[in-house]
């Protein structure tokens, strides 16, 4: 499950109690099993939930095996996590927590690229020598500490806010990774906010930021077609509009593609977007 119920998470079906959505799995063989019949995976993202409320010994077996010759062909192993806000001590004191650390440290010395996918939505969070210490600890396994995190009304609506999180996130060692639009799922009304705000908030806090930290990739949605970024507000032929494209797409053709929509100042989501220029869809939206 996970270490929390954040009201904005749009995995709200693991907490409801409904098994026919929840999408955990005890079947270690299941995913053993397929990637040995998709030898084209080349990335394995563990999430949740939280992965990181495994025992170590659980986490090892889904995890060690994939040291074995026959899974030369996973090539990266991503851990999403909120643990290093809610319980940095999983890195640190808890009775296993040098297990864990054994462990991803074994995974790099296999040849595997282990990335921790850390949640932080608040530089608050930053705040105090645990979780410092956390970070010092995976850090020297070799494993990579990517940062992502949605703009959130109430919570980090501030550029400086973005901005000074990044830079600490840099001294620390850490790698802004994504700005993420707040999905359209859980305490909506309350969390969103319109996709020019969003991206006025990531604009004026990257100009904030050295290029160390101008990793950080978005504001990005991930909706139904894809993962799409927003690239800006401008104006083509007299008509204002945002400026969008595909980081990733279910048509890998799509990624990278650009395309405009109708500058909305309330939308807050993709599907309330219309296509510009008078086109009567967007081209995902015919399959193409």
């Amino acid at each position: 499950m996970c270490h929390s119920y954040c009201t904005f998470c749009f995995r709200w079906a693991q907490f409801v109690q409904d098994h026919d959505l929840l999408i955990a799995s005890r079947e270690v063989a299941t995913l053993h099993d397929y990637l040995q019949s998709h030898l084209e995976i080349s990335d394995l993202l563990v999430t949740g939930g939280d992965p990181m409320v495994m025992k170590a010994s659980r986490l090892k077996r889904y995890l060690l095996p994939l040291t074995e010759s026959k899974f030369d062909h996973v090539q990266t192993i991503r851990i999403g996590t909120k643990s290093l806000t809610f319980w940095p001590y999983r890195f640190v004191t808890d009775l296993d927590a040098d297990d864990v650390l054994r462990l991803l440290a074994k995974l790099v010395q296999r040849g595997k690229h282990v990335a921790i996918m850390a949640h932080f939505e608040h530089g608050r969070e930053l705040e105090g020598p645990v979780i410092r210490e956390a970070v010092r600890r995976i850090l020297e396994t070799g494993a990579v500490i990517r940062t992502q995190a949605p703009v959130l009304r109430h919570i980090n609506d501030d550029p400086e806010i973005w901005a000074s999180m990044w830079r600490e996130q840099v001294r620390m060692g850490m790698v802004p990774y994504y700005m993420f639009i707040e999905r359209d799922t859980g305490a909506k009304r309350y969390f969103e906010l319109p996709l020019v705000r969003a991206w006025q908030i990531y604009r004026d806090a990257i100009q904030r930021v050295s290029g160390l930290a101008r990793t950080a990739r978005g504001p990005s949605m991930s909706a139904l077609p894809g993962k799409v970024e927003i690239l800006g507000v401008t104006e083509v032929r007299g008509e204002s509009v945002f400026a969008l494209r595909f980081i990733q797409a279910r048509n890998p053709e799509w990624a990278q593609r650009l395309f405009f929509a109708k500058f909305d100042p309330a939308a807050t989501w993709l599907d309330q977007l219309q296509p510009a220029f008078g086109e009567e869809r967007f081209f995902f939206e015919n399959g193409n």
